[in-house]
């Protein structure tokens, strides 16, 4: 499986493509700029099965309709937070103000739990990862190595936890004990900058010293 990193929207949020030999893709945290990504979809030749969301704050969430009715997609997303979608108060594009308010369609899938995920040819383990986000989850794929980790671990950072809803504790325990515990070679896709490893965040991220 291949990957690549786009940054799009007014954060520059990093949305990412996985896919496959068949061309068939994911796509992650489609943060803005709907027309910019289908067309790298498309120069790429690739066919988008879903859309899964790490959280559902503004800057993560803004092209998920555009991709979502271009493909005829659904999109996955934490019960906890399904009704951020709808609601620009709860998804903050109210709050900051950056463009318009956005307000998205319900998610077609509403994921609770921990589980294992199948989506075509796509195989992923579903972490709860709280803190940054009440519904901020994590999609390990163990045969390609790497982490989707959202907004809770950056290179050299964590998550910020002061937004509504967000727990600095709960975001400790979710990376001690989710994130830090998978393989010290596991790569970590963070939902901004570049990406990073379980192995350099353990030795080097100040953050992460004294839990």
């Amino acid at each position: 499986m291949q990957w690549k990193q786009i940054p799009l929207g007014p954060l520059q949020t990093n949305c990412y493509i996985l896919w496959n030999t068949k061309n068939e893709c994911l796509v992650v945290d489609p943060g803005g700029e709907g027309e910019k990504l289908i067309q790298w979809l498309e120069n790429h030749s690739l066919t988008p099965l879903a859309i899964l969301l790490t959280h559902a704050h503004f800057d993560h969430i803004g092209a998920v309709d555009q991709v979502r009715d271009n493909y005829s997609i659904p999109a996955y997303i934490h019960e906890k937070e399904a009704k951020w979608l709808l609601d620009p108060a709860l998804n903050g594009s109210q709050l900051f103000m950056m463009g318009d308010l956005i307000r998205l369609k319900p998610a077609d899938y509403i994921l609770t739990n921990e589980k294992h995920l199948t989506i075509g040819d796509f195989q992923l383990e579903l972490f709860e990862t709280p803190g940054h986000s009440p519904g901020s989850i994590s999609y390990y794929v163990q045969e390609s190595g790497i982490v989707l980790a959202g907004d809770t671990l950056f290179m050299g950072s964590i998550g910020r936890s002061d937004l509504p809803g967000g727990n600095h504790k709960e975001l400790l325990a979710s990376i001690h004990e989710k994130l830090l515990t998978l393989p010290e070679t596991t790569t970590v896709l963070a939902g901004h900058g570049p990406e990073t490893s379980i192995e350099g965040e353990m030795d080097s991220n100040p953050f992460l010293n004294g839990f």
